[in-house]
């Protein structure tokens, strides 16, 4: 009779067969129970875990790789098996000249009819020429033949881009005609105060394409007035309200909220009567709090508003930003990509929205400039190069080792070259974020399982 002899296959461990904790992982105890919520910044995704899940993490590397935990831990991202730094800086890389969409903000003026303390800006009162406006559409031409992107968008900004709605209109029509020509798809959004939102300038802007507006409310009544009035003084509070509420908007509306020492309070109050405007008009408006930053427009003013920089601005922050949550990116925002630009009422160039007044940092003019020869046409091209080169990778090695770095990609571009780097306020203090990431996306099985699925809530 035969030797019987039985096949034996080899195994290997989960670290030999290259399987390690993400670097970018945050975990905190979930107050009341013996789970870990634990958020994944690179994956963007955010579930609670067992005392069992959490040992079998902490012993990843000696599991065999074929353990039914390995591919759940995967899907989540909390494992991995590349280097997710080296990433996102190839995302970064890739950043500066990929495609994805041609996306303008024009200003179709810089004039304003506020005199908000704490802008950025200092105002002019021209308005865009019908030149400047040819230059736009021949600029907006150039982008998508040489970018060959698949959507166009367009921010209306100012300024107040509602002081010259005839220019918002007149161009709207030749980009829309523009895009249909080139078969792309258009996107149009606005930043306006909401002042001038009447029932004429909303038809303009629902026949422009118009699907979002950014409108800011400081507060109820007084508080919003006291730093969102007229030039020259005045109240704006009760007409932007009326606005919103007495007629059907065809457009989102996110409230956004600039919070300061003196509003800080407003919150809650400001929130729920949003959710409140809301359900009375029947129109999508929604609330976000945002942290008023210092200005340097405003400092030399001299009438700047008190910045908050203790812990409350902390809770602003990991509420504003839990609400955002997402995938890892490696640029942080349009002044990294090439094919995304800024264009005053005079038609020059500006890679960021906090600079689109300061010629001085203009990187050219939208009667020159063409995207197939970006140096060679830029009338400055060191303004366009010191922008891209803040993408990913960043050249600050606090940064590149920084666990936060899938999420804030090294920060505003524009402070970190003409002010400070601004980091994360919650950066010593990842329970509280992992923590409104979890009350947010929910904790029970169900909604732990849809994380593996990638859904964030």
């Amino acid at each position: 009779m035969g030797k019987v002899t039985e096949d034996v296959v080899a195994t290997r461990t989960a670290g030999e067969a290259g399987w390690h904790v993400s670097r970018y992982n945050l975990s905190a105890l979930v107050p009341g129970t013996k789970m870990v919520a634990m958020a994944n910044l690179y994956a963007g995704t955010c579930a609670d875990y067992t005392p069992i899940e959490m040992y079998l993490l902490s012993v990843l590397e000696e599991l065999d790789e074929n353990h039914p935990i390995i591919e759940r831990f995967a899907r989540r991202g909390i494992i991995c098996r590349f280097d997710e730094r080296a990433a996102l800086e190839s995302m970064g890389r890739a950043s500066c000249a990929m495609p994805y969409a041609v996306s303008l903000t024009i200003c179709p003026t810089m004039g304003c009819n506020f005199d908000c303390p704490y802008c950025f800006e200092n105002h002019g009162k021209g308005r865009m020429s019908t030149e400047v406006q040819d230059d736009v559409i021949a600029l907006a031409r150039r982008m998508l033949d040489a970018s060959n992107a698949k959507n166009l968008g367009v921010s209306w900004f100012g300024g107040e881009p509602l002081l010259a709605p005839d220019i918002i209109d007149a161009l709207s029509t030749r980009l829309i005609a523009l895009a249909e020509e080139r078969g792309v798809d258009y996107h149009a959004s606005i930043v306006t105060n909401g002042y001038l939102l009447t029932p004429d300038v909303v038809r303009i802007l629902e026949r422009g394409k118009v699907e979002r507006a950014q409108v800011t409310i400081d507060g109820l009544g007084a508080a919003h007035d006291t730093t969102r009035h007229l030039v020259g003084g005045g109240p704006t509070f009760e007409r932007i309200v009326s606005n919103l509420r007495d007629q059907k908007l065809p457009f989102r509306v996110n409230i956004r909220h600039n919070v300061h020492e003196d509003n800080r309070n407003e919150i809650d109050a400001l929130d729920a009567f949003v959710r409140s405007l809301a359900e009375e008009s029947g129109n999508d408006i929604l609330y976000y709090p945002a942290l008023v930053s210092d200005s340097a427009a405003a400092n030399e003013r001299g009438r700047q508003v008190g910045v908050i920089c203790d812990s409350e601005a902390e809770d602003i922050s990991v509420r504003h930003e839990a609400e955002r949550f997402s995938k890892g990116r490696g640029h942080y925002c349009g002044a990294h990509n090439i094919w995304s630009i800024g264009i005053d009422d005079k038609g020059n160039l500006q890679k960021c929205w906090e600079a689109i007044d300061k010629t001085a940092i203009s990187f050219g003019t939208a009667h020159e400039w063409d995207p197939s020869d970006p140096l060679g046409t830029a009338s400055n091209p060191d303004n366009l190069l010191r922008f891209l080169n803040t993408a990913n990778p960043v050249p600050d090695e606090e940064c590149r080792e920084c666990v936060w770095l899938p999420m804030c990609a090294g920060g505003c571009p524009y402070r970190r070259l003409y002010g400070k780097r601004a980091c994360l306020p919650f950066k010593d203090d990842p329970d509280s974020y992992v923590l409104a990431l979890h009350d947010r996306i929910g904790h029970n099985k169900d909604e732990r399982d849809s994380a593996d699925s990638g859904e964030r809530g």
